[in-house]
């Protein structure tokens, strides 16, 4: 395929504009439009960003730049997730946890079947905790029923770090509680851009831009489902 100067131009500006913001939403007319409407530049975008470690996705009206998942540069390392979601001093078994509290996040909101993958509109906060504490420990059961069958997660030892932070009430942020362990990587989520957690209600909300990942990109993934098959989930049949 032959790419004029103006082509090579315009999806160097695309990139930037991504590299910058993260995603490009329809009311830049001109490069959102360039994109959308021309396959010289939306393959040369597209080229770009591989080679930078990176995809670049159209989700609804709105284009997503993501990092693939070994990206420590425009992503995150599993260092520097652990100094963003644990307290200070974390060993693996926080990192683990988080993890799984994410994991946990994303099966509460999402597997049904329809237009789309979303489940659920809301949980509490309080309810969330409890379902990460029982998630755990159903974890733990199965594993010790099939101790043959290794799903990839160490539920004892992850049980074992949740436990060992102290209970509280909602006011108590420290990291070192297992209200504001989990509280932690709820902000996290919000400042990506993933939720919304209306702390005075005590919910938690997704946003579009998660409903859409999940919709178009992630569940359309092996990962998915291995992360249902570990947490005892069946798999949806199409």
């Amino acid at each position: 395929m032959n790419y004029t100067i103006d082509d090579i131009k315009i999806s160097s500006r695309i990139i930037y504009f991504l590299m910058k913001n993260r995603e490009l939403k329809d009311d830049e007319d001109i490069l959102y439009k360039a994109y959308s409407e021309n396959e010289n530049i939306q393959e040369l975008v597209k080229l770009e960003a591989d080679e930078l470690g990176c995809e670049v996705r159209k989700f609804g009206s709105i284009i997503y730049f993501i990092p693939k998942e070994d990206n420590d540069f425009l992503g995150y390392s599993k260092g520097d997730l652990k100094k963003e979601l644990c307290k200070s001093g974390a060993n693996d078994k926080d990192y683990y946890l988080s993890q799984f509290v994410i994991m946990t996040l994303i099966v509460s909101f999402y597997g049904a079947n329809g237009l789309s993958s979303k489940s659920r509109d809301f949980i509490k906060g309080g309810e969330f905790l409890n379902l990460v504490a029982d998630k755990l420990s159903e974890g733990v059961k199965r594993s010790s029923e099939n101790s043959d069958k290794d799903n990839g997660i160490a539920y004892s030892n992850i049980l074992e770090r949740f436990e060992s932070l102290k209970s509280s009430d909602n006011q108590n942020r420290s990291k070192t509680t297992k209200e504001g362990f989990v509280n932690n990587i709820l902000s996290f989520l919000e400042k990506q851009g993933l939720i919304d957690y209306i702390k005075s209600d005590d919910m938690i909300k997704t946003t579009k831009k998660l409903d859409y990942f999940m919709d178009w990109h992630l569940l359309n993934k092996n990962n998915y489902y291995r992360v249902l098959k570990a947490f005892g989930e069946e798999e949806v049949n199409e």
